[in-house]
């Protein structure tokens, strides 16, 4: 059997054996520990491992978790799955998420779907993959159909799986997932095999064609293993022999990528995609030391295979900047010499302008990064560092762990590649507030000189000419809206994860209220940069269930034009008190005096940190600010 494709971008722990012993004896920290060497490069064998410990630690109990949402995954296949599910387990983990899995009856996911009794119901799935193997959905398929008996099947087998959506949806209403099909027919024809109407090679790319406008048209988000199968040929992942003896389509070689891919997908889910790539410089993007080389001296553009290597990669990350991922430098580099590049060179794709962080000096790289991650307001475990130094990649690891850091081809042309098989931006939608973030973190600049230029706080305020638009929920914006709510950690009272299905509810509620705001001011548009939401108790008070803002506002009044807002929309329910609910977690510490600074009272503090505290809404006299506020209509 060939090997599977390898998670060649992790890097090679050479005690690994070592360390997975320590956990057997000493389960301490069980899950951190795990999180950390599933951050290496596991086999088929050492992910089994890595899970068995995790389940003997926990069982199915999830673990503290912070920021996001225990996964209760069903996989509904038609062939044989268990052999991915420690995997998948693995996969989750890497990204902080803890999955539980359910694997259907063989064969059986249709009569579990249907039977409310079933033990798939009983599992009360928060997600569903379905995962349909070639040979069940080219049951009945042969050379000898017609065109139009052909397409006959082709429409009957996609009815049978948006009914099969239709059902889980219903039922539980949760994120659900399509895996394509592998398509492992050999061809009857050949070169133009689409000239045998009943070929089953021809019929699952049919098949994978359609269902991506299906799965658009239906919200379902897609696991593309047939377009990775492509990339690494089919024997990479599937193997004839081993599907006759025990009907595992996909073998279990390349069960680590193959439960990798779906945990960037639920991580994705969750707001657990990294932000930010953090570029070196010095044989990263080009080729040679700009300090030692010279400006005439580095290797970069055409002429040169390696200079045109190191120019793909620069177009990679500009686009990945397109669709909304932050780009920062992080160099051990005098600025000016560093910059010089950015400024005149006539082969560099990068600007200075697509840089949002530039940090070229001789600090440490882990210094670096903390203040890059300061200074864009996201966490670290948002940033990938890309640096052609295995010294400098160890060092990160050892002291910013939650950094991802993948080791680095030599050649710069395949390093893309690299990225994108590693799917730390792996995302499940693209909004205009992302593809305008590197322009919004830019003007942000403008905004601290102005601030820096300002007498005072007050004259800084009314200088910024500040403009918040607040409206209730809607389906406009509700990508972004879920995205922000599943993405945001530091400033979040209370760190609840919603799927769209939550939010739609909440739209359509007489007792609750959601609200998006979003923030204007002279130098340009902040997007979309609160939520919150609000649920009527009692007659009495309403308690505010999410409260969330994006940092890069702090400290411009939005926290009390918000709170005018949110007693407005109690007053409108008829409640004569609002709750204000704190939960903590290990990044929102920021905000644990928040409801105190804004004349909250405490009524409650409890053991895990958590607390409650009420507001008085007959009493309260709304907040002066320096923000003109506009919207919400009745």
């Amino acid at each position: 059997m060939d090997a599977g494709p390898r998670l060649y971008w992790l890097p090679e722990v050479a005690d690994w054996r070592d360390q997975l012993k320590a956990l057997m004896h000493d389960s301490e920290g069980c899950w951190e520990r795990v999180q950390r060497l599933s951050k290496s490069r596991l086999d088929f064998a050492r992910t089994n491992a890595l899970d068995g410990i995790l389940r003997h630690a926990f069982g199915t109990a999830p673990p503290p978790l912070s920021g996001t949402k225990p996964v209760r995954l069903a996989v509904l296949g038609s062939s044989t799955t268990a052999h991915l599910l420690p995997s998948i387990r693995i996969g989750g983990a890497r990204r902080g998420l803890w999955v539980d899995t359910y694997e259907n009856e063989y064969g059986q996911y249709l009569q579990e779907l249907l039977d409310p009794n079933s033990a798939l119901h009983k599992f009360r799935p928060n997600a569903v993959l379905f995962a349909f193997d070639a040979h069940h959905l080219t049951r009945g398929i042969h050379a000898a159909l017609s065109a139009t008996e052909s397409e006959q099947a082709l429409e009957e087998t996609e009815q049978q799986l948006r009914r099969s959506w239709s059902l889980a949806r219903d039922a539980f209403g949760c994120h659900l997932i399509q895996q394509t099909a592998i398509n492992v027919a050999p061809s009857l024809l050949g070169n133009n095999e689409q000239r045998l109407p009943g070929s089953p090679r021809l019929f699952i790319d049919r098949f994978n064609q359609d269902i991506r406008l299906m799965a658009e048209q239906e919200s379902i988000d897609l696991l593309d293993i047939n377009a990775k199968v492509a990339e690494h040929g089919l024997a990479a992942w599937h193997d004839p022999a081993l599907w006759h003896r025990s009907k595992q389509e996909v073998t279990p070689a390349a069960a680590p990528f193959y439960g990798d891919m779906l945990g960037r997908l639920l991580g994705a889910k969750q707001g657990r995609s990294a932000k930010c790539l953090v570029l070196d410089l010095d044989n990263t993007l080009w080729g040679g030391v700009i300090g030692e080389d010279g400006f005439d001296g580095i290797v970069l553009g055409q002429g040169s295979p390696l200079g045109e290597g190191f120019v793909a990669l620069q177009e990679y990350a500009r686009e990945l900047a397109r669709r909304g991922i932050i780009l920062a430098v992080c160099s051990k580099n005098d600025e000016d010499v560093a910059l010089e590049p950015f400024e005149s060179h006539p082969e560099m794709v990068l600007k200075r302008n697509d840089i949002a962080a530039f940090r070229a000096n001789w600090l440490d790289k882990p210094a670096n990064l903390r203040a890059i991650a300061e200074e864009i307001n996201i966490g670290l475990d948002a940033l990938v560092f890309l640096d052609d130094s295995s010294f400098e990649r160890n060092l990160v690891r050892d002291e910013l762990p939650m950094v991802a850091v993948p080791e680095v081809p030599d050649e710069p042309a395949l390093i893309p590649h690299m990225l994108a098989d590693a799917g730390y931006f792996e995302g499940v939608e693209v909004t205009e507030e992302d593809r305008e973030r590197t322009r919004q973190y830019q003007v942000n600049k403008a905004r601290e000189v102005l601030k820096s230029t300002s007498t005072d706080l007050n004259s800084y305020l009314i200088g910024l000419e500040m403009e918040l638009i607040c409206r209730r929920f809607d389906d406009v914006g509700l990508q972004r809206t879920v995205q922000l709510i599943n993405k945001t950690n530091q400033f979040n009272l209370t760190t609840r994860r919603y799927t769209e299905a939550d939010v739609v509810e909440i739209m359509s509620s007489p007792h609750s209220f959601g609200l998006q705001l979003r923030l204007l001011d002279r130098f340009g548009d902040n997007g979309i940069i609160a939520i919150v939401i609000g649920r009527a108790q009692d007659q009495a008070s309403v308690l505010i269930d999410t409260w969330l803002m994006s940092c890069r506002v702090l400290g411009r009044q939005v926290e009390a034009a918000t709170l005018n807002l949110i007693v407005a929309e109690a007053h409108r329910l008829g409640a004569i008190e609002l709750i204000g609910e704190y939960r903590p977690t290990k990044k929102n510490g920021m905000v644990r005096e928040h409801y105190a600074r804004l004349g909250f009272k405490l009524m409650e503090q409890r053991e895990d940190g958590s607390s409650l505290a009420k507001l008085d809404v007959r009493q309260f006299v709304p907040r002066e600010t320096f923000i003109v506020v506009r919207g919400v209509s009745e």
